[in-house]
């Protein structure tokens, strides 16, 4: 869902990559809808490994929960955001993390430096 709300606010200013520490086999289909609500379609996204190369390369990383499994480099921004687990939770409270999310991006937005 960041990543979709990324995307959809950001457009092409920001190179957005979507990676979990445990991915699992597809995405949400509860939080598939919840974004559908809003006018995006998350359905193209494939749940990928975070992988060194990716973590190491991004300015700002962004986790939500995984913890001493993700790669820590220094001198990066890290942004652990502490939310719902939408996995097995009805659209209501999706919806709720949801909304969290895109309040926390657009935030994260007007912190990014320019260019």
């Amino acid at each position: 869902m960041a990543a979709g709300w990324l995307r959809q606010l950001a457009g092409d200013a920001v190179d957005v990559r979507s990676a979990g520490s445990a991915p699992k086999d597809e995405i949400n289909p509860v939080a598939v809808e919840a974004m559908r609500e809003v006018g995006i379609d998350i359905t193209g996204n494939v749940p990928q490994l975070l992988e060194y190369d990716t973590a190491k390369s991004s300015d700002v990383i962004v986790t939500m929960g995984c913890g001493d499994a993700c790669p820590v480099f220094p001198g990066k921004r890290y942004e652990d955001w502490e939310l719902t687990d939408p996995a097995g939770q009805p659209i209501e409270v999706v919806r709720q993390v949801r909304d969290e999310i895109r309040a926390r991006i657009e935030k994260l937005l007007t912190e990014l430096p320019p260019g």
